[in-house]
């Protein structure tokens, strides 16, 4: 469904739109309702160009006269029967102010007119594409009103009556079903056309009455080829009912022809005349002057008729004035010819003979168009003079009109004339820079409010290389405790629990030469080792000396047990016993944790390495300089946890070792710094719950190089590949391994 507002105010001519804003203000004053009807309403549908408006009021037409005589429209007419006004605006726009009204027809061609409701008006209407209605009132403008499914018959391109009987009752919808056909090409409905030839055969047509009459003889002098439709009539045998002496005979044929082509050369150059009375004088060329004023009393409006006999003296004037003093420059006769009575300017240039007339019109129609081809847009474009200018079309104007009085001709008079009119050049835009923080400040933020993610690389070297611990007299052990990759989750609940425990024992142990083992968060995991076992600070400056490599061995052995049991949370509180050292305590693994144990087992590196021998039960009671027995086929079984790697023994490489704290683990006696001895461990607190898990061992881990000021230095191992699987999520990991300084 179109938009009649848009249609409003885009599809009729300034003057249309002047005349139904004088009107709404006339029927505002009177205090009546307005609604455009009729053709105006079908064409602005179908897309064709509004020729007639008209409009319905709800109330007496009539009382209107004096209002828009004062607006400034002229009364062509008036019915005192129906209570219609026939106006004419300014710039030839016809308008007919219909009564809302009902017909009822006591004799056929006789109606007899009623007031009604614009409802009743639209049912009353010859076609259903006419019986629709577009309000002009406000609160309810452009709304659409049909009550008769008009705009599917416009779309289906047909004609339907409203009235089954309407071409009985009203003869001069035969008439004007021939118009609509030859003007429209549209066809009448199968039921329409079959009453259309029942009325015709059964010769309605007789009862056509004198205003039907009148109307439809004047109609053919308004519609935009007459000639076309004279002859459709014609050929239906209308014209013996309506005037038989007027045929298409009596019309001059090829002056029609040069006045329609005229017409549409001032269309170009935006002159609108209407060639109603012009087309008239032609459509009755060769009618006898008898028949030709008889015809002319017979038509609806009498101002039309004036109008048809006042063109030779409206041509005359505008030839006096057009070939005045005042109008002899170019500039000045472009403004007569748009600014003057459109139908005298068609007429004046149809008919003159004078070659200074001709001269004119040949300037206004061919020459002077093209110096609008000069016009420098680009130029204007450049000094800022675009179509959003409000002025902007009043510029080009004055350019233009300047072009064909030849006073413009280099860019530089282009540029002096444009300058005036050019606007001020815009202020320079400013742009507001946003500060990007650095990359710096946001990783330590990032890492502030996220430990959890935070790179192993994040840890100074420096507190690396000093976790490594030992000085200038240390000795390495050759061994390297295992990498604690267990869940942050474990150690945090451990921690406390193992601290309180060795609080509990620190008065009756003697001091253990450890270092605590330095975590991913560094100061967190130290300062808690540090809570948990006071005395191993101590150890960390002073070195035990005097081992030999076998006691040192079994004091990183038992350092290794220390720390993995103390990783490991217990389901099941252990009771404290004291068993010798490389014994593995009997605990019953479940199938999970024996499942995760050989997967472990089998992906890590280094699982079959040559060369690397696995950590075997009860090297630590050994005495010194007394190697291990070898193991061949069954391996015995270490307590392992998972996640932990196994302490590693690369046959020509020895690792600095990282200490880890010392704690107190049931069935496992911790070795002491002084001349190897056994001591035994402390029965852990009840709220240590430990359980031992038996895995077997795993293959050689990374290792990583010593601190220069070792004695015992080598080359450090090839970095495995990290583990595939973890077993238990992880926030932090307990221990680290060193890096190279």
């Amino acid at each position: 469904m179109p938009d009649y507002i848009y249609l409003l105010e885009n599809r009729l001519s300034a003057d249309q739109q002047n005349a139904l804003r004088q009107l709404r203000e006339a029927v505002r004053e009177a205090g009546m309702i307005l609604f455009l009807t009729g053709d105006a309403v079908r064409d602005l549908t179908s897309g064709h160009a509004v020729r007639d408006i008209e409009v319905a009021v709800h109330g007496d037409a009539l009382k209107l006269k004096k209002t828009v005589e004062k607006l400034g429209a002229s009364v062509w007419g008036e019915s005192e029967i129906s209570h219609t006004l026939y106006l004419c605006f300014p710039g030839t726009v016809r308008v007919d102010v219909v009564s809302t009204h009902r017909m009822d027809y006591a004799k056929l061609g006789n109606p007899v007119y009623q007031a009604a409701s614009i409802q009743e008006d639209l049912r009353r209407r010859d076609f259903t594409v006419n019986a629709m209605a577009i309000s002009l009132n406000e609160g309810s403008y452009g709304l659409l009103m049909d009550p008769l499914n008009g705009a599917a018959d416009i779309e289906a391109r047909a004609l339907r009556l409203v009235s089954n009987y309407g071409f009985i009752e009203d003869p001069s919808l035969l008439i004007r079903a021939t118009r609509y056909i030859a003007r429209l090409g549209w066809e009448l409905d199968a039921k329409t056309k079959t009453r259309y030839e029942n009325a015709k055969g059964d010769g309605a047509i007789e009862q056509l009455s004198d205003e039907g009459r009148s109307r439809e003889l004047e109609q053919i002098g308004h519609e935009d080829e007459g000639l076309k439709v004279l002859r459709a009539l014609e050929e239906e045998g209308w014209m013996k009912a309506l005037f038989p002496a007027w045929t298409a005979a009596k019309a001059d044929e090829e002056r029609l022809k040069a006045l329609h082509d005229l017409a549409v050369e001032l269309l170009l150059q935006g002159i609108h005349p209407d060639m109603s009375a012009a087309q008239m004088q032609l459509l009755t060329a060769k009618l006898a002057p008898k028949d030709l004023a008889a015809l002319k009393k017979l038509l609806l409006r009498p101002g039309f008729v004036e109008e048809w006999n006042g063109l030779d003296s409206m041509a005359a004037t505008f030839a006096k004035v057009l070939l005045a003093k005042e109008n002899s420059t170019a500039s000045s006769s472009f403004k007569l010819f748009t600014s003057y009575d459109p139908e005298a300017v068609l007429w004046l240039g149809f008919t003159s003979k004078d070659k200074g007339v001709q001269e004119r019109y040949h300037q206004f129609l061919k020459v002077w168009p093209e110096a609008r081809q000069r016009i420098p847009h680009a130029l204007m474009q450049e000094m800022r003079i675009t179509p959003e200018l409000g002025t902007y079309k009043e510029i080009v104007q004055r350019v233009f009109l300047e072009l064909i009085d030849g006073r413009l001709t280099t860019p530089e008079e282009f540029r002096a004339f444009l300058e005036p009119h050019s606007p001020p050049a815009p202020p320079p835009q400013v742009t507001v820079k946003r500060q990007r923080a650095k990359r710096g400040e946001a990783k330590i933020k990032e890492r502030t409010y996220d430990d959890d993610e935070e790179p192993e690389d994040a840890v100074d070297e420096d507190e690396e290389l000093d976790d490594l611990g030992g000085d200038e007299d240390e000795v390495d052990l050759g061994l390297t405790p295992p990498k604690l990759d267990l869940e942050p989750e474990i150690g945090d609940e451990l921690e406390p629990e193992i601290a309180d425990d060795d609080l509990d024992g620190d008065e009756s142990e003697p001091e253990v030469d450890a270092e605590p083992i330095s975590s991913k968060h560094g100061g967190k995991s130290s300062s808690a080792a540090e809570k948990a076992n006071p005395h191993s600070s101590a150890g960390k400056d002073k070195p035990a000396a005097g081992k030999n490599p076998a006691e040192r061995k079994a004091s990183a052995k038992a350092q290794s047990s220390v720390t993995e049991a103390k990783s490991v949370p217990a389901a099941v509180p252990a009771k404290a016993s004291a068993s010798p050292v490389g014994k593995t305590a009997p605990a019953g693994n479940t199938r999970k944790e024996d499942k995760m144990a050989k997967s472990k087992q089998t992906s890590l590196p280094g699982a079959d390495i040559p060369g690397v021998k696995p950590p075997q039960v009860g090297d630590d009671l050994l005495p010194p300089g007394v190697k291990p027995p070898q193991v061949s086929g069954a391996v015995p079984i270490t307590p392992m946890i998972p996640g932990v790697k196994p302490p590693q023994a690369a046959s020509a490489e020895v690792l600095a070792p990282k200490p880890a704290v010392v704690g107190r683990i049931p069935g496992v006696k911790p070795p002491q710094a002084l001349n190897a001895r056994v001591v035994k461990a402390k029965p852990a607190a009840k709220k240590a719950k430990a359980a031992p898990v038996t895995k077997k061992p795993k293959a050689a881990a990374k290792t990583a190089p010593p601190k220069k000021k070792a004695k015992a230095v080598v080359k450090p191992a090839a970095k495995p590949v990290k583990k595939a699987v973890k077993p238990v999520k992880a926030k932090k990991a307990i221990g680290k391994s060193g890096k190279k300084r």
